[in-house]
């Protein structure tokens, strides 16, 4: 198959393309080269985007995870490119449950891009396939220069290398997330390639666990010391305290084409 992938340069779309190349012809884009051509293609998987919950910048957020994102869309409509897009459960806020059904809250400028541009799809439908993808929290080999907006994994094990105390926000034992391996993301974009159905989908691991015990397990492979800082300001109404993918519809539609 012929497919693009945006963003190829980040931590997921490096991960992305190196799973595709020996079976697919791949193009890639990166933003600010000259606009992709999508006529001809069987999938565009967009993965490119300002992926920092802490920027600020609103206008630079929405320039390219949202204006970019619909006309890289509405390419795809008019040429019948199938679609697939890495969104995000930030949009879900803090609710009780994790469905892609739930209401969702979006708690800063990254989730609200990812959610007007899910909002956008939904009221301009297309013929041939969209795929919307919800991660979880991914981590893995090739996040590093992510610096602050690394997961704990990454950023626990640099620190225990470096200096052998791993820093953690007071209450981390309250945090819990669902993290999920990049190999995982990847693995479920591959499949749903073979899959000729449109919806929404989270990607997770169905199981949370809490910073502190991340860090723990860190801190006892490298025998490092931890170290409780307090949460900053501009975090803490932000700040989901819990996630945990309902992965009920993605294991439905994965066994249904049982791929």
């Amino acid at each position: 198959m012929k497919i693009l992938v945006t963003g190829h340069k980040g931590f997921i779309g490096k991960h992305m393309v190196n799973a595709l190349k020996d079976n697919h012809t791949v193009t890639t884009y990166e933003w600010g080269e000259a606009s992709p051509k999508i006529k001809g293609l069987d999938w565009v998987i967009h993965m490119g985007a300002i992926s920092s919950t802490a920027e600020t910048n609103v206008e630079k957020i929405m320039a390219q995870n949202y204006d970019f994102s619909i006309d890289l869309y509405n390419d795809c409509r008019h040429y019948d490119v199938n679609f697939q897009f890495s969104s995000s459960a930030s949009v879900y806020g803090t609710p009780s449950e994790f469905k892609e059904s739930s209401p969702v809250d979006p708690r800063n400028a990254y989730a609200w891009s990812k959610y007007l541009f899910e909002y956008f799809v939904a009221t301009h439908k297309k013929k041939s396939i969209v795929q919307l993808f919800r991660y979880f929290n991914v981590y893995g080999s090739g996040e590093e220069h992510k610096m602050g907006q690394a997961s704990p994994h990454s950023t626990f094990t640099k620190q225990a290398k470096e200096t052998g105390i791993i820093r953690v926000f007071e209450n981390s034992e309250k945090y819990f997330r669902d993290f999920v391996p990049v190999e995982t993301v990847i693995d479920v974009h591959k499949k749903f390639l073979k899959i000729d159905e449109s919806g929404t989908f989270n990607i997770g691991t169905g199981t949370p666990e809490s910073f502190l015990d991340i860090a723990n397990k860190i801190a006892k492979e490298y025998n490092a010391e931890i170290q409780i800082i307090p949460m900053p300001e501009r975090l803490k109404s932000s700040y989901q305290q819990y996630t945990c993918a309902d992965l009920t519809l993605l294991n439905k539609t994965l066994e249904k084409y049982n791929v």
